[in-house]
């Protein structure tokens, strides 16, 4: 089936046409017609499927359905979001499948004025896109009017709930209307989800799609033994032998993720970082460079990446090992999207390796091992550029307060 059989708005066809959208992945030919009927949907897609299109097409369909006069001050669907850039993509998404229908969407997070948000609020929204600190400061304030919501959306569900917003979510409830239809998707499931959901959704229509293995098969993974303080060298190596590949490093911390630029910057490769430690429009100029290709190499951790598409990442870095299974899969499937092929690879150190087991033990087939030889490997660390030799002194005394004074009065 066609997106063009779907029963919905032309404007809506002509923008999913434009989109280069022709036939609906499995987790939109599976949710798109349990929404337009007014289900309550419980979904479970890995990322890189489709999901963001899957609840947007018919969401925007069923608000166009009806009268198109925004109500002052009020809210028809809500769409809850963990962090600040998938807000952003979230509501450019529902921006370019709804060109020209007259919607009004918009979005709303931290790291911004909030005054001009509540000036946007005060002329009513059909789709608002919000993390949850924001969207409750604007509701304890007055400001944010839900008691008019037609349609509840949380999206990457599961990230939300490991970034402590449970509670949140919960007091949500007290907010909205009881009669409301409500779209659950999360790249994961486990009892503390279900148990979220199942409190959320009324008789809902559950959508698993689960393919045997969780990462795509249009991406290639590997993992190399590489020892903790040497990491920085084969990421050398690595960029400087592609150096016109788009590379997505991810390591586990935001001081971390400053002191690999700072290593590469020593190197003179030229990268920038993702945190939440960065002020908004840094990250957003940072995304938009990224995005563009004008930026090659982005270094991030996994709560600022998270559910966020990024087009053509050739290459993905788990400069160091993630903490999960399901986190190594969201990481991996930043590049290869849609139909594209992807790459990736892991520096696993000694004491990463228990990890490395665990997540093994989640996919169904061991990530193949890069085999680098005693030779070989002193060669990496042989050819680098970077003289300073001893990386734990260095990064002693980078956090030395009396270094860093030193080094200012150079």
């Amino acid at each position: 089936m066609k997106f063009s059989a779907y029963p919905i708005n032309d404007i809506l066809k002509t923008n999913i046409q434009a989109l280069g959208f022709k036939k609906p992945t499995d987790i939109q030919f599976k949710a798109i017609p349990a929404i337009l009927k007014g289900e309550d949907v419980l979904a479970i897609a890995q990322t890189g499927t489709g999901k963001t299109a899957a609840f947007a097409i018919p969401t925007l369909q069923k608000l166009l359905q009806k009268s198109s006069k925004i109500r002052h001050n009020g809210v028809r669907c809500l769409v809850m979001v963990p962090t600040h850039e998938l807000a952003q993509q979230v509501k450019q998404s529902f921006q370019e499948i709804g060109r020209g229908s007259g919607l009004n969407i918009f979005a709303i997070h931290g790291g911004l004025d909030q005054v001009p948000q509540i000036e946007k609020l005060n002329s009513g929204i059909d789709v608002l896109v919000a993390t949850p600190g924001r969207m409750f400061d604007l509701v304890s304030q007055g400001h944010l009017n839900l008691s008019l919501l037609e349609i509840l959306i949380l999206d990457e569900a599961d990230h939300m709930l490991g970034l402590g917003f449970i509670k949140d979510i919960k007091d949500l409830m007290r907010h909205i209307p009881k009669k409301r239809q409500t779209l659950f998707f999360s790249a994961t499931i486990n009892e503390e989800i279900k148990k979220l959901a199942y409190s959320l959704v009324s008789n809902a229509i559950r959508i698993q799609i689960s393919p045997k293995n969780p990462v795509a098969k249009n991406i290639e993974h590997a993992v190399a033994l590489v020892e903790m303080d040497d990491k920085r060298f084969f990421l050398e190596n690595l960029i400087k032998n592609n150096p016109d590949l788009k590379m997505l490093v991810f390591v586990r911390t935001k001081v971390r993720a400053e002191r690999v630029m700072k290593a590469m910057e020593r190197v003179e490769i030229e990268t920038d970082t993702l945190h939440s430690d960065k002020e908004q429009n840094q990250r957003q100029q940072t995304m938009k460079r990224f995005r563009s290709g004008s930026l090659k190499i982005l270094i991030a951790t996994d709560i600022s990446a998270r559910g966020i598409d990024i087009p053509n990442v050739d290459y993905v870095v788990n400069y160091d090992l993630p903490d999960s299974s399901e986190q190594y899969v969201h990481r991996v499937g930043r590049t290869g999207r849609g139909t594209q092929k992807g790459q990736a690879v892991s520096f696993c150190s000694k004491e990463e390796q228990e990890m490395l087991t665990l997540i093994e033990e989640h996919l169904t087939e061991p990530i193949e091992r890069i085999e680098i030889s005693k030779g070989d490997y002193q060669l990496v660390k042989d050819l680098t550029e970077d003289d300073s030799k001893d990386w734990r002194k260095l990064m002693k005394d980078a956090e030395n307060p009396t270094f860093k004074k030193r080094k200012k009065k150079r």
